[in-house]
């Protein structure tokens, strides 16, 4: 081969190397995700997210993630749903029932992974908890079967409460077995309890009035979508009438509640980052069981027990996941 047409041919081989290069780099997935509150509040579930994205694998520079929040306006989550499954996103975690019927009328090709504090199968979302089917799967932190023990928590918090009052929203897809727990425990306790109900802002106002007047020494606030976006309100009327009361998550405790024991939502989002890592590497939805919660968190609010006049036990301290002070 003639030198002049050796050159030739090794700088064409060059020049065409970076693009062929450039041409295998595959580009970078996108991951939609979609909360019902504002970014302010929920900013460290996203942060659980990339957490569990990391864990397997997946750095901030290795995928992206498209964020719509609802500002708590349930009515505008179908059409971020679908504006999320307009970006060719490799799969969409949501994050409320709402939210995840939306999804699933809206598309059966994305692959969606919701994160909910219910029974996915009681509300409607899986047939399955073992095979959801379809392009559905998730992570649940529903923690109903151990409100029981959130009430001996309570108990052991106020031990001279005669009657403890329980506020439930009597809508909820799990109001009767919530309260069958409640009243199942209270009975193997010898606790007298009384029951309120509420299902609106008004009503929940009229039953802390109703629960200061019936003598209750404490208050367990049952769960439910309902109240939580309530917890200003209530943690409020807890202040107002001096009760001390109990909630299902450690988000009330943070705003001035008492005490909370519950499933860790936070956990709940790094896992759903667990597993939409796993559908980016190929797995499908429908093979990937719903998980439940496997980490639950007690949280006590010493200033609220302070200002309600209570000692909390150090043995109920030495037990909290966080104390705040």
């Amino acid at each position: 081969m003639r030198r002049r047409e050796f050159i030739s041919l090794l700088g064409g081989a060059a020049a065409g190397f970076p693009l062929a290069t450039h041409a295998q780099v595959p580009p970078t997935p996108v991951i939609g995700f979609l909360r019902p509150t504002k970014a302010e509040e929920s900013g460290h579930l996203l942060a659980a997210l990339r957490q569990g994205l990391r864990e397997s694998g997946y750095p901030g520079d290795k995928v992206a993630i498209e964020s719509r929040w609802g500002n708590g306006r349930e009515e505008r989550l179908p059409k971020l749903v679908a504006e999320l499954a307009g970006l060719n996103v490799a799969a969409i975690v949501v994050g409320s029932i709402v939210a995840t019927r939306a999804a699933k009328a809206i598309t059966s090709s994305v692959p969606i992974i919701f994160v909910i504090g219910a029974d996915p199968v009681l509300v409607g979302l899986v047939s399955s908890l073992s095979r959801p089917a379809g392009n559905m799967t998730g992570v649940s932190f529903y923690d109903v079967p151990i409100i029981g023990k959130r009430l001996a928590l309570l108990r052991e918090l106020v031990p001279k409460a005669e009657i403890i009052a329980v506020l439930q929203d009597p809508n909820s897809p799990a109001f009767q077995i919530e309260a069958r727990e409640i009243e199942t425990t209270a009975r193997a306790m010898g606790q007298k309890i009384i029951t309120v109900k509420a299902g609106s802002e008004q009503e929940i106002n009229a039953a802390f009035s109703i629960v200061a007047k019936s003598g209750a020494g404490a208050l367990l606030v049952g769960g439910g979508p309902f109240f939580n976006g309530r917890a200003s309100q209530m943690i409020g009327l807890a202040a107002l009438h001096a009760i001390p009361a109990s909630y299902y998550s450690k988000g009330f405790v943070g705003a001035g509640g008492l005490v909370s024991y519950g499933a860790s939502p936070t956990d709940a989002y790094r896992r759903a980052g667990l597993y939409a890592a796993r559908i980016l590497k190929g797995e499908k939805p429908s093979d990937l069981p719903v998980e439940l919660p496997t980490k639950f968190e007690l949280a006590i609010n010493l200033r609220s027990a302070k200002a309600l006049g209570l000692t909390v036990p150090p043995s109920l301290l030495a037990r909290a996941d966080e104390v705040i002070e």
